[in-house]
């Protein structure tokens, strides 16, 4: 925004070589494509000062381009989003950078609203979104993820965290709640720079979710519970899922 100091923004990551979904950020959800329902999404909440695509894709930056959205194109060496994100940040005057999963088309203000809102704590330097799961606990694909008494995480594992040792036992007085990580994430922006430049952790390489490298080197992340529950499309069953979603919101 001309003549504005740009305070908070929105990256949407979108790379076309997805393993499980080549294609996906340009595959049509209603009458739109998938990346630009996110960011119509993104725009809707009216919290950011810029939002724009970072794509390593010539396909998907001329399609944000043909509907009008700002998009830079990144490296096609980055190894995460995260790191491509940091790409179109290194010019841009920011002192928070909210990372939109290119995936997540119905996301919505509340939860980015309480996103933003954790940095009213000088302390939090990173932040991400949770809400409470009932179902598919044992499900890989659904990250969970654990916390201490202020909310920040503890752990993130693609196992059920934390293992209910002795559910029928009477000595046992607590109930586990289970809550899955959502992964959209928001930045100081000196914690982001931070983060590329830290090596690969063990964990990290094991579970295959970057924000484990965060954890691994002592940097906090502070979660935030949400109603919101997102529909992260990783597959062409899942925009399917979507697909259903819309339907019935449009037939209300």
């Amino acid at each position: 925004m001309k003549g504005k100091e740009i305070k908070k923004i929105a990256v949407i990551p979108a790379r076309f070589a997805s393993s499980r979904f080549p294609g996906k950020p340009l595959a049509m959800l209603g009458n739109k494509t998938l990346i630009q329902y996110v960011y119509d999404s993104a725009v809707q909440t009216d919290l950011f000062d810029k939002i724009t695509v970072a794509t390593d894709d010539k396909q998907i930056f001329d399609n944000v381009t043909d509907f009008g959205g700002d998009v830079v194109l990144t490296s096609k060496h980055h190894k995460s989003g995260t790191d491509r994100i940091a790409e179109v940040c290194k010019n841009l005057e920011a002192e928070i950078i909210v990372n939109i999963q290119g995936d997540e088309p119905f996301i919505s203000k509340e939860p980015l609203q309480k996103l933003i809102f954790a940095f009213e704590d000088r302390k939090v330097q990173v932040a991400s979104l949770m809400h409470k799961l009932k179902e598919e606990i044992e499900n890989p694909n659904i990250v969970k993820v654990v916390c201490d008494n202020n909310n920040f995480a503890l752990y993130f594992s693609r196992s059920p965290i934390p293992f209910y040792r002795t559910p029928h036992s009477a000595a046992c007085t607590s109930q586990p709640v289970f809550f899955q990580h959502i992964g959209v994430y928001a930045f100081r922006r000196e914690a982001l720079f931070k983060f590329i430049q830290l090596p690969m952790g063990k964990l990290e390489q094991i579970e295959k979710l970057e924000q484990l490298r965060l954890l691994e080197n002592g940097i906090k992340i502070k979660m935030i519970e949400t109603s919101f529950q997102g529909i992260g499309i990783d597959t062409p069953e899942d925009l399917k899922k979507a697909e259903l979603i819309l339907q019935k919101a449009n037939s209300e």
